[in-house]
Formats: structure tokens, C-alpha cells, sequence
């Protein structure tokens, strides 16, 4: 068996079953023969970069039951994979990274040279720090290995990025098929071996049951695990409040103990509640700075907090809990199940209390603007309801309104670029989230960022699929315009053209998508009615100049409690 074809098998066979790229000459056996077996359905995109952004959709959109490949090749197709590649990794997400490489007799190998081959370059040396595995294939027996091994990787653990680049030679060369059998049935018997069991956490719980104002904090590590529907069920049950990171809010429905996002340019309430609580069980999230404030000594600083984390390196970092456990957080949320019958609910004037300062601060802070993006987003949270869909977020001022206000359903989820925040991101992720998802979805994106990787609406075009993509066109990049206003006296270089602006709406019609340009929430409801009725590809350009920041949010050195503007609560 030729060894492009070899590759298509593990593919296929590993449930590597979607797939994204944009050709080159040093891909072409692993696309042809890809396409030929036709197991992995391999979407060409108009840009690389584009194509890993969409690959890292398939595990996100999964919840990692499945991961996502893309393929560039040598030379700057490589080079356009690396941003997407930094994305997973600081995100979590496993994804299969195949490059081409030159002929291995045209490696330059140890001359001291720059280049031997055409387009030559090394690519495992250029992410070797944004993988959890980085291999260039030197002789065709390791290939085979060396992609399962790549696949394992990916998925164990902490989950991540991993690279196999691939020699021409390499993928024409000869595979013995009971070889390739062989290594197939040791890999899946392999895969199928249960987990090792792990402590009960008794004393973790034992505190939750004595504790009076219990807050659990989630986070990105916890929302893609097998068990967290259960869990989750069960802790809704006992009526424990609840927050999350950016991560973390990706997929917790909205729900009467779910205060939303904290930190920043979270809610006013899920940051009341953090800074009150006497017991704070943190799962699965870093505690980076936008969540806690710069000053981490204010953080829950009247909480005792446990801390769960799959990485050991992440525990006792920036906040220093009282108790942190390195654990795998599939093991705790079943021992949680398990002790939940024994637990206690919350005292009802702590939930009580918890939902009159939601009520009274989870409301329009935008009254002044043509169009306030609270009511913007509480739209769409009425108009999908019910409905299954994906958010995918861009990066901006766009996606704090989202984060803050979008409140979601049983069947949706929400997609953000979280450690990298990366402009660019929502149009091609939203093609990956939708094929591997099986569902239509709504891009939130910045006139700013839907310039990045504009190109992959023909893409979303040319599929047909069931994508809607809302521009927000505030005629700047109106988050670091902001803080140039605030900082920096108003000088707004290279964030704000003097109301220049690209015609969204003309774009999108020469990709050949329905688009519309609006500037009232009348017209953004029929116009969204209409996509989520009929499913066809749309474009909506809303325009909103005036809308130049997030209310509320966190200036430098305040608790997060004291986001401005200044809103007293709890009273």
C-alpha cells in the first residue's frame, strides 16, 4: 500500500474524520489519497491559516469526540498553520497537523545553509513549543508509528496540537498492509483501556456541605469532559451557584444558579459572587488576569478555594489556593455524582440573594448608543431559543458583548480563541464547528476582524452551509481604541480611519451570500428570523459607530467587583 494511502487509513480508523486544507505541491499524494478512500471528508479552504482554524473547530464543536486535521505544505504553507496551531495549544483543543516536506535528499540536513529544497523549511522546529509532539519523518517505517503516536498524544491528558511532517518520498514509499493492520489493532486495543480510578475527594466535599455562600468556578478544562452534562445536572440540582472563564462559558446553559461570566468584562453579578463567597471550587481554569484583576490578593478574598487542574504546572500559579489538586477532572465530577445524594442543597438565602443581584445588574448599560449591544444579543438569545446552533466569537469588543450577554440553550455552545485571542477566527472556525458539528451557526465578528480571513466566505458559499455571520461595524478596532481613550489621551492611530469603512454588505454579495446592511434592531430581528427559518448561507452588517466599549468592565488594579461604571449592589 502506497504510504498517502496508509495515512487515510489511520485517519479514517482513528476518528479522524474531518478534514480542512489548501493544496501545494508537497501534499498531494496525502490529498489525493485522502479523497480517494474518502473516509475523512477534506474541505479546501482559501488560506491555511483558515484551514487549522476550521480543524480546531471539529474537536470544539464535539466536544472532543472527534478531532480535526489540516494539511499545508511545505514552506509558508506551513507557516500559515502556525497561528491556528498556537491557538489549540493555548486553548486545549486536540488537532492533527500534517505537513509536506521536500524529498529527505533534499534536506539540507546539518550543511550550515539555509535551504537545500524548494520551499524548504523546518517546520517542527518553527512549533516545537506550541505542540504537545512535533516529528519530521525520517524513514517510512516510523510513519505509521508515528502518526498513531501523534494521535494518542493529541487526545491524552491535557489535550493539544500535534505535528507529523511528512518527506515526498516518504508518502509515495510502500507500507506493508499487515504491518499497517497490526499496528491499527495494538492501537485500538490500547485506546479501549479504562482509566485508573482516583481518589473520592471526601474532604473537598465535606467542605462544600459545611460551607454557607458555595461558589463553584468552571472553566475551559471542565466543559468538554464525558461527564460534565451529568455533573453539571447534579449541581443545578443542589442549587450551587455557579460561573465561569471565557473557556468555561463555552458551553454552560443558561439556568437560575448560572451567574455567567466573570472577571473583566464579565457580570457584575458573577463577580459579586465570587468576591462574597466563603467557599470557592475552582475546575478546570488557570485564573489568568482577566478573571481575577490585576491585584490577585483581592481575588475571592473571602473564600477559602480549591483548586482542580489536569496540569500540575497550573495549580498555585498566579492565585494561591488553599487546597490544589492535581486530578483528572472526569474522576471528580463522578465522585461528585457519587456523593451528591448525600449533599445538601445551598441555604436558599444565599441563591436567594445571589439572584436579586443578578436581576439588578444584569440589564442595558448602552441606553445612549444607536444600538446597545445588550439588546442586540438579549435578541438573539430570544430568537434562538429552543433552536440547536453554535456561536462562534471573533476577537474584540464584539466578543466581551457576547460573552456577557448571550445566554444559551440545551443544544448550543459557544466558540471563542481564549489564550491567543486571535482576530480572524470566527469565519473559518465556524465552517469546521458547522460540518463537524451538524448544526447551523451564528459568527459574531468585528468589521476588524472578518477582514482576516474574509476569504473563507466563499467557502461557507460554495458548501452552502448554515451560516450566519453578523459583522459589528464600528468603523474601528474599538477595543484598543478604547484603550487608547483612556490611556493614551484619545490618539487613535491605526484603530479609527476617520469612519472609512469596507461595505460588508457588498462583500458578502460578491462571494454570493444574502447580505444585508442595517442599523436598527427591527430590521436585525426579521433579518436573523429569516436565516434561522430557512438555513441559507447570510451575511448581516449591523452599524453601530457610536459603540466604542464594554460596559461594564475592569480598569487596571480595581477588584473585580468594582468594575466601572460604579454600580452598588446587593442593597
Amino acid at each position: 500500500m502506497k504510504a498517502s494511502d496508509a495515512v487515510a487509513k489511520v485517519l479514517a480508523d482513528t476518528q479522524v474524520i474531518y478534514g480542512f486544507e489548501l493544496i501545494g505541491g508537497m501534499i498531494t499524494h496525502l490529498v489525493d489519497s485522502i479523497n480517494l478512500l474518502g473516509k475523512t471528508k477534506l474541505v479546501s479552504m482559501h488560506h491555511e491559516q483558515g484551514a487549522a482554524f476550521a480543524a480546531s473547530a471539529v474537536a470544539r464543536a464535539t466536544n472532543h469526540k472527534v478531532m480535526g486535521v489540516a494539511l499545508g505544505t511545505s514552506g509558508p504553507g506551513a507557516t500559515n498553520l502556525i497561528t491556528g496551531i498556537a491557538d489549540c495549544w493555548l486553548d486545549s483543543h486536540p488537532c492533527l497537523f500534517l505537513t509536506g516536506q521536500v524529498n529527505t535528499h533534499e534536506l539540507k540536513g546539518e550543511r550550515a545553509i539555509r535551504q537545500q529544497g524548494f520551499q524548504e523549511l523546518d517546520s517542527v522546529a518553527l512549533v516545537s513549543s506550541i505542540t504537545k509532539y512535533a516529528h519530521q519523518v525520517g524513514h517510512i517505517d516510523e510513519l505509521i508509528p508515528c502518526l498513531l503516536k501523534a494521535i494518542t498524544i493529541a487526545r491524552a491528558d491535557r489535550p493539544g496540537p500535534v505535528l507529523l511532517d511528512i518527506p515526498m518520498d516518504i508518502q509515495r514509499a510502500e507500507v506493508d498492509d499487515a504491518v499497517l493492520d497490526e499496528l491499527l489493532r495494538v492501537w485500538a486495543y490500547e485506546s479501549s483501556l479504562p482509566p485508573e480510578q482516583s481518589a473520592p475527594y471526601d474532604d473537598v466535599w465535606a467542605l462544600l456541605e459545611k460551607a454557607q455562600k458555595p461558589v463553584f468556578l468552571i472553566g475551559g478544562g471542565a466543559v468538554n469532559m464525558p461527564g460534565f452534562r451529568q455533573w453539571l445536572s447534579k449541581v443545578s440540582k443542589l442549587g450551587i451557584p455557579h460561573v465561569a472563564s471565557l473557556k468555561g462559558a463555552e458551553k454552560l446553559p443558561a439556568s437560575e444558579h448560572y451567574l455567567g461570566m466573570l472577571g473583566a468584562y464579565g457580570t457584575r453579578a458573577a463577580n459579586y459572587a465570587v468576591q462574597n463567597c466563603d467557599l470557592l471550587i475552582v475546575f478546570g481554569s488557570r485564573m489568568d488576569v482577566r478573571q481575577t484583576g490585576a491585584k490577585t490578593e483581592t481575588f475571592a478574598h473571602n473564600a477559602r478555594i480549591v483548586q482542580f487542574d489536569l496540569d500540575a504546572a497550573q495549580l498555585d500559579n498566579r492565585v494561591k489556593a488553599q487546597q490544589s489538586i492535581n486530578a483528572n477532572l472526569e474522576a471528580v465530577f463522578a465522585s461528585f455524582v457519587i456523593h451528591a445524594p448525600n449533599l445538601r442543597s445551598v441555604p436558599t438565602a444565599w441563591q436567594a440573594h445571589l439572584a436579586q443581584v443578578f436581576e439588578q445588574s444584569f440589564k442595558d448599560e448602552y441606553t445612549d448608543w444607536s444600538i446597545s449591544p445588550f439588546e442586540l444579543f438579549s435578541t438573539l438569545n430570544k430568537l434562538a431559543e429552543g433552536q440547536a446552533l453554535d456561536y462562534v466569537v471573533d476577537v474584540g469588543n464584539n466578543q466581551m458583548w457576547a460573552a456577557h450577554t448571550l445566554r444559551l440553550g440545551s443544544r448550543q455552545a459557544m466558540h471563542h480563541s481564549g489564550g491567543l485571542g486571535t482576530m480572524g477566527f470566527a469565519i473559518p472556525t465556524a465552517v469546521g464547528a458547522c460540518i463537524a458539528g451538524g448544526k447551523p451557526v451564528v459568527v459574531i465578528t468585528g468589521d476588524g476582524g472578518a477582514q482576516l480571513n474574509i476569504q473563507e466566505l466563499d467557502i461557507i458559499a460554495r458548501e452552502r452551509l448554515p451560516i450566519l455571520t453578523v459583522v459589528l461595524n464600528n468603523h474601528s478596532l474599538g477595543m484598543v481604541r478604547g484603550f487608547q481613550e483612556m490611556y493614551f489621551e484619545g490618539r487613535n492611530s491605526s484603530t479609527y480611519w476617520d469612519g472609512y469603512t469596507s461595505q460588508f454588505q457588498a462583500l458578502g454579495a460578491a462571494y454570493g451570500i444574502d447580505s444585508r446592511s442595517l442599523s436598527d434592531l427591527e430590521t436585525f430581528k426579521a433579518a436573523v428570523s429569516e436565516f434561522l427559518a430557512n438555513g441559507k448561507p447570510m451575511l448581516i452588517e449591523v452599524l453601530m459607530p457610536d459603540a466604542r466599549e464594554c460596559r461594564p468592565r475592569l480598569e487596571f488594579g480595581r477588584p473585580i467587583n468594582e468594575q466601572s461604571p460604579l454600580l452598588e449592589l446587593g442593597q
